[in-house]
């Protein structure tokens, strides 16, 4: 017998690769982090010899969830600024609290309640864009989750950085800081085609090529975004971005709810992948990504939740579900965005797109052991019939119980064990209090 790490003996594991696979009474070996087989379990029982064994019989395993747009800090002002327009929510609430509010703290406490928040939801991975990424990638690596580090430049000033210059060198610091870290990737963040000039997207474009970063960016967010573009620089932004050749592989567009067919063509060209962020962008009202149209001409699509403050939640079960009825209405086709993409698109499409698609998204073996395990034995998941249109359409991310990455248990039996749940909620009351207190001194002026 092979002698491993962990065994884990599940009712479904769903793989991802190949899609649309169930695997009924099937285990899953790890060792050293990562995954060595899947395999049925009356085989395991005589193959393997695992130092701690799970028997999660009534369980399904997925692949961990992989949150591709967030600003994580920003969950300390969930609920602060609803039902409003974007430019409303951004320039009347959002922007005027950050310049009163964050710093190191802010994002420590913030990004803190975030990780929690997800890693309770099932996901491994997510996909930052705030500031002091450096603060975020201290936390990360001290809690074990996997993250990609938003290095984000916009031209004006903020805690972070004065301008686009400074940006720029703290983001090759934070880069030459984790560029080797097993868990840790950084990404190129300029926030917006409206909030970067040319000369920075140059710059930015220069230091992709020599440090062989990725970009990602809020894009073709509103119509509103469009028709100032059109106005103050004659072309659309997508058209802007390609012009200044932006666009590859190595390019995520968040949002794009406005879209012209011959825009699609070119993304599908350039093969830039699409974040998906379906609950965001119906609160605001900015629109509808015509997802059944990019994954038709071959786009990467993946999912993230924005931030709590516009979400106002970071629950991938849900974007998925939402993802899925979307793309339904979009089309008025029922079999549009079937279940096994809306998966798809959370998990190896996610991986795809932050280019870690070799490491994680799904659950194949040698590739890491980022694994999520799910209570099926719940009167709202029952009966079964296809355990994957059951988790797509029905799972509450609640049922989520145990979260591994790395083959590190972050998530046991519904407890984080790496972060400390008490003092994220202390933390997050503290704030609450502060930020009230800001917004009611500015409401009596």
């Amino acid at each position: 017998m092979q002698a491993i790490d962990i065994l884990i003996y599940a009712g479904w594991i769903i793989p991802v690769e190949p899609e649309n696979e169930v695997y009924e009474q099937h285990a899953l070996a790890i060792h050293e982090g990562k995954i060595v087989a899947i395999l049925p379990s009356n085989e395991a029982v005589r193959y393997f010899s695992a130092r701690i064994t799970y028997r999660l019989t009534s369980h399904l395993l997925i692949p961990g969830l992989i949150n591709c747009h967030t600003h994580a800090a920003m969950n300390l002002l969930r609920g602060f600024a609803d039902d409003m327009s974007l430019n409303e929510w951004l320039n009347d609430r959002i922007w005027p609290a950050e310049h009163v509010h964050v710093g190191r703290e802010f994002v420590a406490d913030g990004t803190k309640l975030a990780m929690a928040e997800m890693l309770r939801g099932g996901v491994t991975c997510f996909n930052d864009m705030y500031h002091f990424p450096d603060v975020v990638g201290e936390i990360v690596d001290k809690v074990g989750m996997r993250a990609a580090l938003g290095l984000i430049v916009i031209e004006f000033p903020t805690a972070w950085a004065k301008n686009a210059d400074e940006y720029l060198s703290k983001a090759r610091e934070v880069y030459d800081t984790y560029h080797d870290h097993p868990l840790i990737k950084t990404i190129l963040a300029p926030h917006a085609p409206y909030s970067v000039s040319d000369k920075s997207f140059q710059a930015i474009k220069a230091m992709a090529d020599e440090l062989d970063l990725p970009i990602h960016i809020h894009l073709h967010e509103t119509l509103g975004e469009i028709d100032d573009a059109i106005e103050k620089q004659g072309e659309r932004p997508l058209t802007r971005l390609n012009n200044l050749e932006l666009l590859s592989n190595k390019f995520m567009g968040v949002h794009l709810t406005q879209l012209k067919n011959e825009e699609i063509n070119l993304l599908a060209q350039k093969n830039v992948s699409v974040i998906h962020c379906p609950e965001s962008n119906l609160k605001l009202a900015s629109g509808i990504c015509p997802v059944p149209k990019l994954l038709n001409a071959g786009v990467n699509v993946a999912l993230g939740t924005d931030s709590a403050a516009s979400n106002n939640d970071l629950d991938m079960f849900g974007e998925m579900r939402t993802a899925a009825l979307l793309g339904k209405i979009f089309t008025r086709e029922a079999h549009s965005i079937p279940a096994a993409t809306a998966l798809s698109m959370a998990t190896i499409n996610g991986a795809k797109a932050l280019g870690i698609d070799d490491v994680t998204g799904s659950l194949v073996p040698g590739k890491s052991a980022d694994v999520v395990a799910i209570d099926m034995l719940n009167i709202e998941t029952q009966p079964i019939y296809n355990p994957l249109s059951q988790l797509v359409y029905s799972v509450g991310r609640d049922k989520v119980t145990d979260v591994w990455v790395a083959g590190k248990h972050l998530l046991k039996s519904r407890t984080l064990t790496s972060l400390d749940i008490h003092d994220i909620k202390a933390k997050t009351y503290l704030w609450r209090d502060k930020i009230q207190a800001t917004l009611d001194s500015r409401r009596e002026k």
